[in-house]
């Protein structure tokens, strides 16, 4: 098995953990599901079946990239100030966090693929209100709406994926939704480049709709329900049908069976600790480390750069339909080095790659901003862009969510990755909203200097609290977080507390 794929595989088995799903075999002598063989037809299925739900990532990326063109247009349509183009941007980080935080119980009331159908019914809605907004309120309205539906499938998608895809495959699998998000901020810059000739923002937001209607149908008619959900329900038999359509019926029966007793082991195991447990003087380091972490990823100007990235290079002399077409290069790149991190984080480790990524950051960041306060050339300023990019998108980007899913203990696993999610998601509000009121204020370069601060304050936090977690199991990821720490003796209280 190649390096990516290893390091999908152990991304799928935290996913599993922190569902409470355990991959491996039984006490009672029951096979894992990586003992039954998928066939062929079943294979094909599956992939079918999560391209269709990974497309809610893809309009997660698109409905967060496309604002980056169509505020140019928008800004001249309806006059908007500094501070307004602000609020265009983070209103739909605030229906993010209200979808997001309200999806997991009406998942597990409603079943997923109905709430899949749902997001994209909400997606179509969104898009309607802001494609035909009359005026800067009514498009705040739309906006908020489209949050609604990415919070909802950013919690959703992953949970969906997971659930469904049976362990020889879910790794690979779950890696659908983070290559389809920076596929869908890629497409929504070549949108708005196509579109930015004749001016037109509407036509850039109503693109969403098409893969919004994908959803819908998919949801009603394509793909079936989560099993695992059809289990917790008491639909054994709907779920022995998912199962065979996978694994055909020897190997469906089988991996029912599997699926079963994990629900009987689940149900006789202690509850998970609430959100008191993350204060544990044990689990206090895992969470200072994952909030930390979730707040520097914002705050080191990543998503200015989506978010803004075309009047990033309007202010470098380029006109609006210029800088969109030299901003298509930012989301070619991010999507290239999000792949290549995925090959090559099984080999080099977490800790490296991810000062590695925070260094390249910073002296992009440095760079860049000199190059705005010296008036250098747009190119220039461009390719230091696209360099600072690849170094979020080879380190940062994706190894935030890894990491979340290592170095909290199991009966803390889900608490302490929502806990760090909801920090990432504020201060992604936070950074959108006042990114171009503080570049009126200092000016451009100024404000990659101060990003450029914060990136340096995050190598010193990764070189000495972050733990390595490569090839480990939480034992020793905690033995080396408590040392970071100055506390040795609490990684066996954290052992305890995990089983108790």
């Amino acid at each position: 098995m190649s390096s990516s794929e290893n390091t999908a595989d152990h991304a799928a088995e935290n996913t599993a953990r922190n569902t409470g799903k355990n991959t491996g075999e039984k006490a009672s002598g029951q096979q894992p599901d990586d003992a039954v063989e998928l066939t062929g037809t079943g294979t094909r299925r599956i992939w079918t079946w999560a391209f269709i739900i990974a497309v809610g990532g893809f309009l997660f990326g698109y409905d967060t990239g496309v604002i980056s063109g169509a505020l140019l247009f928008i800004k001249t349509d309806f006059h908007l100030s500094s501070t307004e183009q602000g609020a265009v941007v983070s209103v739909l980080l605030l229906g993010a966090m209200i979808g997001a935080l309200g999806e997991g119980r009406v998942a597990d009331a409603l079943g997923r693929r109905k709430v899949l159908g749902m997001v994209g019914v909400i997606f179509l809605i969104g898009t309607a209100v802001a494609v035909f907004a009359t005026n800067y309120a009514i498009l705040l309205v739309g906006r908020v709406v489209l949050g609604l539906a990415v919070g909802g499938a950013s919690a959703l998608v992953p949970t969906y994926l997971g659930e469904l895809a049976p362990a020889q495959v879910r790794g690979r699998v779950l890696t659908l939704n983070q290559l389809m998000i920076t596929i869908g901020i890629m497409v929504a810059y070549l949108v708005n480049l196509a579109f930015s000739s004749i001016q037109s923002w509407r036509g850039m937001l109503a693109v969403g709709a098409v893969p919004a209607v994908v959803i819908l149908v998919g949801a009603l008619v394509l793909i079936p329900e989560s099993p695992s959900w059809l289990l917790t329900h008491d639909r054994t038999d709907d779920a022995e049908k998912v199962y065979r359509r996978m694994m055909g019926d020897d190997g469906g029966e089988q991996l029912l069976r599997a699926r079963q007793q994990e629900l009987e082991d689940e149900q006789s195991s202690d509850e998970q600790v609430g959100w008191r447990g993350l204060f544990q003087h044990a689990v206090r380091p895992a969470l200072i480390v994952g909030v930390v972490l979730a707040a520097l990823q914002q705050f080191g100007g990543i998503n200015t750069i989506i978010y803004y990235a075309p009047t990033i290079m309007e202010k470098t002399g380029l006109t609006a339909s210029n800088s969109i077409y030299y901003s298509v290069a930012v989301g070619v790149i991010n999507l290239v080095m999000t792949v290549v991190s995925l090959w090559i984080v099984g080999r080099v480790g977490r800790r490296k790659l991810l000062l590695f990524s925070m260094a390249v950051m910073l002296v992009t960041l440095v760079i860049m901003g000199l190059s705005f306060v010296a008036s250098w050339s747009s190119l220039l300023s461009l390719v230091f862009m696209v360099l600072y990019i690849a170094g979020f998108a080879v380190g940062m980007g994706p190894l935030f969510w890894v990491l979340i899913g290592e170095i909290f203990p199991p009966n803390a696993s889900a608490t302490g990755s929502s806990a760090a999610t909801a920090v990432n998601w504020a201060s992604n509000l936070i950074v959108s909203q006042i990114f171009l009121t503080v570049v009126t204020t200092i000016g451009l370069g100024q404000t990659f200097w101060c990003f450029a601060v914060i990136c340096l304050f995050a190598l010193f936090f990764i070189a000495k609290w972050v733990p390595e977690t490569k090839g480990r199991e939480f034992p020793e990821i905690d033995d080396d977080l408590q040392q970071r720490f100055g506390r040795e003796g609490a990684s066996q209280e954290a052992a305890a507390a995990s089983s108790s």
